[in-house]
């Protein structure tokens, strides 16, 4: 048994199941691998963003790491958008990145780059086997590295030489710390804040904002006259009838501002305090009161949960009932397509118990409202801003969750970053119904040009941010991927569309024109 099969052993042994890639030379032993371990499903992706991405979104369904295979520092580059957000996400993943061979390395052949350096400014572990005696051990100490709360980049570097040359076969993997317990002070400092009389503020993140621990926070706000908000970007949120209709704190300085005036105390549950995602001209820079008292309840890393329980005992809140929505969904609409009216046809036909992948950037500001009495869902988001992984997302949910439809609501600028994707999707028979809200401009920009004081932006400036000229055509570029698609340009024929697409199995493409 060489280095490469020890390591895909060690992988499947520790639960790691799934490996996104795209490989090349150097990784072609592990790849020869792959086809002699039974357990490891193996997801070919066309570009290692398209790889990072899926990988983000199936610990974020799963709470297992999957694994990545990624082809020397260039690969590993292509990919580190999506790492940034998987960071933000606090997701965990495995990456495994081909390198030269140790006495190769000295040559300084045209793929040699400083794969460490490189991996090292997104990963939290990093480390390359020196030889194929400790591959095994090295991917038994990166799965541990990747499951530590609430999730971390583990990068192990496997030089070619260490992948062909025999290994010691698998490796032990020491189990994950569980996420740690509060200290009993930070409790007793919320519910001072709490009971101090002003106007204090929970903002829930990470696992704060799954079902019970909002549920919680829910009813420490029905039993305090707290208020409760999740944070802008949420890595995961269980929403829909039956559940807390929890509101996020808006993205645009000003609304943010406003969601956060008069506070006096913010309470942090599994985020940090916000700030805003751009400097503006004469706008701050944190978005809560500058005399509010911050608090930490709950860092990611630790027990949500726990901390709330007790949190909600120490206020007399263990009883008191949450806010919860019932069902109930906007009518279907008629006419032009707006924000508004994709808004009601998606959250009137929302398919029970889907995964909603929302990278829809500017159309889809306005979207939560509409949905919250929607059958039951997971709604994923953007983390780290870094636009592109919305499809990507969507590939790795579906992988993750073959039994739940996956509706991706997709931005057409940042869907072009990242578009390879639809192949993924077809080639594995993906579940997932692809919304593409063709403005065919970067419509965040043309906002953000203005909110940064840019003065008389001339022709140069707004071809910059058109994406016409030739328009975009997303049903040849689906087609061309090989998944079936449709254009539609009112909200009768989206809801016509939407509704036939998530009926049917299998990657489904609407491009809406807005």
């Amino acid at each position: 048994m060489n280095g490469a099969e020890s390591l895909v052993r060690t992988l499947v042994g520790g639960g790691v199941t799934v490996s996104f890639t795209n490989p090349g030379t150097s990784e072609m032993h592990f790849v020869a691998a792959l086809d002699r371990v039974d357990g490891m499903r193996c997801v070919l992706c066309l570009h290692e963003n398209v790889a990072t991405g899926a990988a983000d979104a199936y610990y974020r369904m799963t709470g297992t790491p999957g694994s990545t295979l990624l082809h020397l520092g260039p690969g590993l580059a292509n990919g580190l958008a999506n790492l940034h957000n998987l960071k933000r996400a606090r997701s965990g993943v495995v990456n495994i990145v081909g390198e030269h061979a140790t006495y190769h390395r000295q040559y300084d052949a045209p793929l040699t780059s400083d794969i460490e350096g490189i991996a090292g400014s997104m990963s939290h572990w990093v480390k390359t086997s020196v030889s194929a005696a400790d591959v095994a051990v090295d991917g038994a100490a990166a799965i541990t590295a990747a499951s530590q709360p609430p999730g971390q980049i583990a990068t192990l570097i496997l030089p070619a030489d260490t992948a062909w040359t025999e290994g010691t076969g698998p490796a032990p993997v020491e189990a994950a710390a569980a996420p740690a317990k509060v200290a009993e002070a930070a409790v007793e400092a919320a519910a001072k804040a709490i009971a101090a009389g002003g106007r204090p503020m929970i903002l829930l993140g990470t696992d704060g904002v799954r079902e019970k621990a909002a549920a919680l926070a829910s009813r420490i706000a029905e039993k305090t006259g707290a208020r409760i908000l999740g944070q802008t970007s949420v890595a995961r949120m269980e929403r829909g009838a039956g559940r807390v209709p929890l509101e996020r704190l808006p993205y645009p300085v000003d609304g943010a501002l406003a969601a956060t005036k008069g506070i006096t105390h913010l309470i942090l549950v599994g985020t940090t305090a916000p700030v805003a995602f751009f400097a503006y001209p004469n706008k701050p820079s944190l978005l809560y009161p500058a005399d509010a008292e911050v608090i930490t309840l709950a860092t990611p890393a630790e027990d949500a949960v726990d901390a709330l329980e007790r949190l909600a005992e120490r206020v007399g809140a263990s009883k008191t009932a949450p806010k919860l929505t019932a069902p109930g969904v906007p009518d279907l609409p008629k006419g032009a397509l707006t924000p508004e009216t994709i808004a009601a046809v998606v959250s009137h036909l929302m398919p029970e118990n889907a995964i909603v992948v929302d990278e829809s950037v500017t159309t889809g500001r306005g979207f939560f409202p509409y949905s919250f009495g929607a059958p039951q869902h997971d709604w994923l988001q953007l983390t780290g801003g870094a636009i592109g992984e919305g499809l990507p997302l969507a590939v790795g949910a579906a992988v993750a969750c073959p039994d739940r439809k996956v509706v991706s609501l997709q931005a057409d600028g940042s869907g072009m970053y990242s578009l390879q994707a639809l192949w993924t999707m077809a080639r594995e028979k993906l579940d997932v119904v692809v919304c593409i809200w063709a403005n065919r401009a970067y419509a965040i920009l043309k906002h953000e040009l203005a909110n940064v004081g840019a003065e008389n932006p001339g022709r140069k400036a707004h071809d910059m941010l058109s994406l016409g000229d030739p328009d975009l055509d997303w049903v040849s570029l689906a087609r061309g991927m090989g998944v079936e698609a449709t254009r539609v340009d009112t909200a009768e024929r989206f809801a016509d569309a939407f509704a036939s697409a998530s009926r049917r199995k299998g990657p489904f493409l609407i491009e809406v024109l807005c």
